[in-house]
């Protein structure tokens, strides 16, 4: 079926030919196979046609019909924001007041841009007597109704995932309309979900500069800084808003979150004990703050916390996830029965039953099930694949273009560019590399801070990639041949300058963001006295954790044994090129040889990084900070071999790893097909 007949059913409902229409509909889905499995990308003709059909079975009295119509739209997509809406709708017309209610709170949920749905909100919750949720309703309404017809139709594309629809209807809006506040807002919330960060980030900063009262741009700037890790500046904006509205528990919750980016975690703990004090059964702020428990150490709050989250919610996979991420807690055999009857159930969302799969693998990797667990790794691997963006041709020409344009000769030309400062210490690699043992044992020295996985560098990298001069093909890497070279030195010092919030006042500081091994060039050009470490582990080894890991953002390539071998062979021929053409700016640093030789190893970082030896490093696991990576708790325990070996039992099913790592890191290894 195509979109004409959609659009010939909507014509005669618009003709009031209700019982036709249903009939087109029901023949076209029927000749283009009606049914379609929940883990599917439904088409999007096909949900369009079940959303019409249902329409017109409402207007033609047929409710049964029309709900079970949207029960079989909501299994095959069940983020369409419009079905909830249409069976509110249906529930209304059959006097089911409450029913109507939450379905069209799940309608706005999705989508906010709903607003006839915030209308039947607001008259169900006066009805119901519930004033405070009418008033908020009646707010929403207003708002929306206060917007252009443009931005209407601009938010309505943005909450159905039309980005780029979204994105060009904005930017043509605010071609004569540069200065309007919620038109910067809603392109800066699309650039925001197109991960254009920077963007984002200047439209909602200008947009307060023009409003600094303006409440949703605020509290949108908040969220967008909290996911970027610059967690001081989104501290700045959550202390605003709790102090202009401090009966607000969203508020509180992201300012619990700053203050835990900032460290704070205390702090972090006691708002989000103030705010589950007074509201009900929100299993999230539990698992947030079961996040705050374990970066400082207290792991048995946070399995309390964590396990408070699913008794509260017994589908929340995150919760189960969470539990097995603390690489300690042993799941009961009730727990892993339940989990496992969560993930087989059709009420369970894909988010869930991608943290479900995950927890799984790792309980019947705990209990030495090998075969069910991999299974497990397996099926969570390719559900979270399909929501992924990882590509690996773009990856390909991006590591390749930087072997082609920062060459030898390219580096001989600028041998003193950039700033002198020798502050950071940047360790590289990919996750599950043994990169948060080498941050924790180097920030145990008393002249080196440990921070976070920060993001400064591959925001510099993003933001000369989109320049002035992409516009003539130029980008990142290549901008880098034509720029002047005091652009060096300024990105420098901005580096040292935007990443101070991050530091407690030691000369030096560690950024352990694994991806800036992609970047090490730049660093060489802006930052010449920094200290590159490569943290390198046997490749299954490697390889395997990261593909048993769900992480909470990023990796994209580690979903998928192939990609994630493809990834690792990427990464070595990028680190061999770094090598050659920048002799002695990388030291490499093998997992094995620290389990091995840890004092041997830890007096070689040291010179490297032109410090004294120090005791405290070899007693890394008694230093007290917070650790946000998955590896937090193995990194408070002595040195150890349990984990060198993991990948070996899941080895009859390693072959796509195997060949994708590519000959020559197989020979390099002695890894056999």
């Amino acid at each position: 079926m195509d979109q004409s007949q959609v659009s010939a059913a909507r014509r005669l409902i618009s003709n009031a030919k209700f019982e036709q229409a249903a009939q087109l509909l029901r023949n076209s889905l029927e000749g283009a196979g009606r049914k379609a499995d929940a883990d599917d990308n439904a088409d999007d003709v096909v949900v369009e046609a079940l959303y019409t059909l249902a329409v017109a079975e409402r207007y033609s009295g047929n409710l049964p019909e029309a709900l079970a119509t949207l029960d079989e739209l909501i299994t095959m997509n069940p983020d369409f924001a419009r079905a909830y809406q249409e069976r509110g709708h249906s529930l209304l017309t059959d006097n089911q007041l409450t029913a109507a209610r939450n379905s069209y709170e799940e309608a706005v949920q999705r989508n906010p841009a709903l607003i006839a749905s915030w209308k039947a909100l607001v008259n169900l919750y006066e009805i119901a007597g519930m004033t405070e949720h009418c008033c908020a309703s009646q707010s929403e309404v207003e708002y929306l109704e206060s917007l252009p017809r443009e931005l209407q139709s601009v938010s309505s594309h943005l909450h159905e995932g039309r980005l780029q629809q979204a994105d060009c209807l904005c930017r043509h809006f605010l071609q004569t309309r540069k200065t309007h506040i919620e038109g910067m807002r809603l392109l800066a919330e699309t650039r925001d979900k197109l991960d254009m960060f920077g963007e984002a980030e200047f439209l909602l900063t200008t947009a307060l500069e023009l409003d600094p009262e303006h409440e949703r741009c605020r509290s949108n700037l908040a969220n967008l800084l909290l996911k970027m890790q610059k967690f001081e500046l989104a501290h700045m904006q959550t202390e605003w808003l709790t102090a202009q509205f401090p009966g607000n528990f969203a508020y509180l919750s992201m300012h619990a979150s700053a203050k835990a980016g900032i460290g704070e975690h205390g702090e972090a703990i006691k708002l989000y004990n103030q705010v589950i004090s007074q509201t009900k059964d929100q299993h999230r702020l539990h698992l947030q703050r079961g996040h705050a428990e374990k970066a400082i150490g207290k792991f048995d709050a946070a399995t309390a916390s964590y396990t408070r989250a699913y008794e509260i919610a017994p589908d929340y996979g995150d919760a189960f996830w969470s539990l097995a991420n603390t690489k300690t807690y042993q799941f009961t055999d009730q727990e892993i029965h339940h989990m496992r009857e969560q993930e087989r159930s059709a009420d369970t969302s894909v988010e869930d039953r991608i943290h479900l799969c995950f927890a799984l693998g790792k309980a019947f990797e705990d209990t030495q099930e090998h075969q069910k667990s991999f299974h497990y790794y397996e099926h969570g691997n390719a559900l979270k694949q399909a929501s992924v963006k990882h590509n690996p041709d773009n990856l390909a020409k991006r590591l390749g273009v930087q072997r082609e344009v920062l060459t030898a000769a390219f580096f001989k030309k600028r041998t003193h560019t950039g700033s002198n400062v020798p502050d950071p210490i940047f360790i590289v690699g990919l996750p599950r590399a043994g990169s948060t043992l080498l941050e924790q044992i180097l920030a145990s020295h008393s002249h080196i801070d440990g921070t976070l996985e920060l993001p400064n560098m591959i925001a510099l990298a993003n933001r000369l990639d989109r320049g002035k001069l992409q516009a003539e093909a130029v980008g990142y890497p290549r901008i880098l041949e034509i720029l002047d070279l005091d652009y060096f030195r300024r990105f420098g010092e901005q580096f040292i300058k935007d990443t101070q919030v991050h530091r407690q006042g030691a000369p030096f500081f560690i950024d352990k963001n694994p991806n800036n091994f992609a970047h090490i060039g730049l660093i060489k050009l802006i930052l010449p006295n920094a200290k590159v470490i490569d943290a390198r582990r046997h490749p299954l080894s490697c390889c395997f954790s990261g593909f048993k890991q769900l992480f909470g953002q990023g990796h994209e390539f580690s979903y998928g044994l192939k990609e994630i071998g493809n990834y690792y062979r990427e990464y070595i021929e990028l680190m061999a090129h770094w090598n050659e053409v920048l002799p002695g700016f990388v030291l490499l640093v093998k997992h094995e040889d620290v389990v091995d030789d840890l004092k041997g190893q830890v007096k070689r970082m040291l010179d490297f990084c032109g410090l004294e030896f120090e005791p405290a490093c070899l007693e890394y696991h008694r230093t007290e900070r917070s650790i946000r990576t998955p590896s937090s708790e193995q990194v408070r325990r002595p040195i150890y071999r349990d984990a060198l070996d993991a990948w070996k039992p899941y080895e009859p099913w390693l072959t796509p790893l195997k060949q994708a790592l590519g000959k020559e890191v197989r020979d390099m290894y002695a890894i056999s097909l």
